[in-house]
């Protein structure tokens, strides 16, 4: 591969620059006198190229200058956008597969080097893992103007080992000029920051969600040989986002190497009209919603009890209005309707928000998307926002909805408008569409009312990330509701240019930019056959513990697996298909005088004993694992879905047939 004589002569400057900094050439003449002094006998007065080039790697010099000029990126990393320039990314790859790859000249990166943790006071008790036992694991995920990154596990440990380094691509994409080389003047006026998200996974494979942290890479533009080093505290979320729950030492790199840096004066004086600016606007914007909220409680006295929400705490309980939770997302060739990217969110774990101690009230905590994808799981909210989001990607006019479902739980979900004014809400925890038609309470009693099928009972405000409204209809049950949201009779607005000061991507503001969504990492098959080899295993230990005997009989597994795909698809487009040629091939394979039972169950996890102690919970399911007759064949079928960021929908069935003794 040829260059062009500039982009050469640039590289050799960057090559130069290097070796310069490393002082290479000072340590080849020591090495010169160190060989000819040792090496050379009296009668040689003569020193080859290769006897030297032979001395330089012994001592490891050549490996050294190698490292510094080539950075480690994964070779599974796959192309997502049509950017002429592909940009260098680590992929969520486990385990990953390094190359190695020089830099691109022609662009300016922020090399980010996570050099160890400390003062994980935690894990201080905590004891060094035996090799091959399975531990506690730390991982460091990144974002950064729409790059992602994960960092290798690392046991948990009071200073865990972390090592790792990110190459992130720092250019005004926005603007078009993402080929030109930016100089440290236009990186000031780049505020985004990288987002930061340390998840712990422990033995069983449980993600938790240790702390949320957001890097401020600028200081890099002042330091001196465009090198800093420094030391980020972690704070705990939720109701420990005041607590200290370790250290990172961080150091950050320009490459190439700036030819001018900034001066410490001008970069704290461009943080501090920024953070001016920012806490301006929030301050305008929560002026105004007083003033809204005071309106509004004009209207009916009894407005002061509807869930109307204007702002939500984040992991780091930051107030956050509610519109900046939600952006239009697009999520590129990984999912292909709006009923898919409902089941997506269907398959991300579900957990209400952690509290310590008694009382049974609800901690409120709104995750940051990129926290909720690299936890995999989240709170009704969570998934609430992420459906939104993807839905708005597809060009509907989606809202999350803020009410109650039975006996008064607070609840969030989403809902549809369509063009024709159809209304249809959408259960981001199942993926369950309903539509919705009101009843008129003013119809007489004989007119008959449609019986409504959703589980929400209340409603007190509708959203999006432009939109705002406050429901001021006499009542705020779900079934009597009109949503003509163009009747501020029956929907307060909130002004759009207030919503759009402090939620609009691209400006000043403390609202982080949405991460784009990865591809799976999981193979579905291979993942399907461990699971049903375990499962396997499973049975036959608990039937011999009943002393029983196991015969598995492959052809009956085999037939099961029609009937899995024709379940996920039924959840994904809700249309049953193949259900007639599964029975007629049970019914081939079932001789006469022989009963066939079955069992299909689903979960959102992969860990196959986990699931097979819920299975034998169902007094169905145990039936057919502790079956007792004549001639009993046992079938067990596992079909894993893959969706992106490594959600999955597991299902399972578990078959018998045997011999009818009456």
């Amino acid at each position: 591969m040829s260059l062009p004589p500039e982009k050469a002569s640039e590289l050799k400057q960057i090559i130069h620059q290097q070796l310069v900094k490393m002082d290479v050439h000072g340590r080849i003449r020591e090495v010169l006198a160190e060989t000819i002094r040792e090496e050379l006998a009296p009668e040689h007065q003569q020193l080859s190229t290769e006897d030297l080039i032979k001395a330089l790697r012994q001592r490891g010099i050549i490996d050294d200058v190698m490292k510094e000029l080539k950075f480690v990126t994964d070779v599974n990393e796959k192309e997502r956008t049509s950017a002429p320039k592909p940009s260098t990314h680590l992929v969520d790859g486990e385990p990953p597969v390094l190359k190695r790859t020089n830099i691109d000249p022609t662009r300016r990166y922020l090399y980010l080097q996570v050099l160890g943790g400390k003062a994980f006071l935690e894990h201080l008790q905590e004891p060094e893992p035996l090799p091959g036992q399975i531990c506690s694991t730390f991982t460091l995920c990144l974002h950064f103007r729409n790059q992602r990154f994960r960092s290798k596990p690392v046991p948990c440990a009071c200073e865990p080992d972390f090592h790792d380094g990110f190459l992130l691509e720092v250019h005004k994409d926005s603007l078009g000029d993402g080929s030109k080389m930016v100089d440290a003047t236009t990186m000031l006026s780049i505020c985004d920051p990288v987002h930061m998200v340390l998840i712990k996974t422990d033995t069983f494979g449980e993600t938790t969600l240790v702390a949320s942290y957001f890097l401020e890479w600028r200081s890099v533009l002042a330091a001196e040989n465009g090198i800093t080093n420094v030391a980020v505290e972690l704070l705990g979320v939720g109701t420990e986002s005041k607590v200290s729950v370790g250290v990172l030492n961080i150091r950050l790199e320009m490459y190439p190497q700036l030819n001018k840096t900034l001066s410490l004066e001008i970069t704290n004086t461009q943080f501090a009209l920024e953070r001016q600016k920012t806490a301006e606007k929030e301050r305008l914007f929560l002026v105004y919603a007083k003033q809204w909220w005071r309106e509004y409680l004009q209207i009916r006295p009894t407005h002061n009890v509807r869930l109307v929400k204007i702002f939500a705490q984040d992991e780091n309980g930051v107030n956050r209005p509610v519109c900046s939770y939600i952006r239009p997302l697009r999520a590129g060739r990984l999912l292909d309707t709006p009923r898919q990217a409902a089941r997506f969110v269907s398959v991300l774990g579900y957990e209400r928000a952690p509290v310590i101690g008694g009382g049974g009230g609800k901690q409120e905590q709104w995750c940051t998307l990129l926290a909720f994808l690299c936890r995999n799981q989240g709170d009704c909210e969570d998934h609430a926002n992420l459906l939104c989001s993807l839905l708005l990607g597809f060009g509907l006019e989606a809202f999350v909805c803020v009410g109650t479902k039975a006996k008064g739980v607070p609840h969030t979900w989403v809902m549809t408008c369509g063009t024709d004014g159809t209304i249809t809400f959408w259960e981001s925890l199942t993926g369950h569409r309903y539509i919705h038609r009101p009843i008129n309470p003013d119809d007489p009693p004989l007119v008959e009312q449609p019986k409504p099928l959703y589980p929400y009972r209340t409603i007190g405000c509708i959203f999006n990330h432009q939109k705002f409204f406050g429901n001021c209809q006499p009542s705020d049950a779900v079934e009597v509701c009109v949503f003509d949201l163009h009747d501020e009779s029956k929907w307060k607005p909130m002004s759009g240019e207030a919503i759009k000061s402090v939620c609009c991507p691209g400006t000043t503001s403390s609202v982080p930019p949405f991460p784009p969504l990865c591809a799976s990492t999981i193979d579905a098959a291979v993942t399907s056959n461990e699971i049903e080899l375990q499962l396997r295993i499973l049975v036959s230990e608990h039937r011999k513990d009943l002393g029983l005997s196991t015969v598995w009989d492959d052809h009956l597994s085999y037939l099961l697996s029609p009937a899995l795909a024709a379940y996920e698809l039924e959840r994904t487009t809700s249309i049953s298909a193949g259900n007639e040629e599964f029975q007629d091939a049970v019914r081939r394979a079932v001789p006469d005088g022989h009963t066939f039972k079955g069992f299909p169950i689903h979960f959102v996890y992969r860990n196959a004993r986990r699931a097979f102690a819920t299975c034998l919970r169902s007094p169905f399911c145990e039936e057919i694992i502790c079956c007792r007759g004549d001639q009993v064949r046992l079938a067990v079928r596992v079909r894993v879905f893959a969706y992106p960021e490594s959600a999955c929908a597991v299902w399972i069935m578990f078959a018998c047939k045997y011999r009818s003794v009456l």
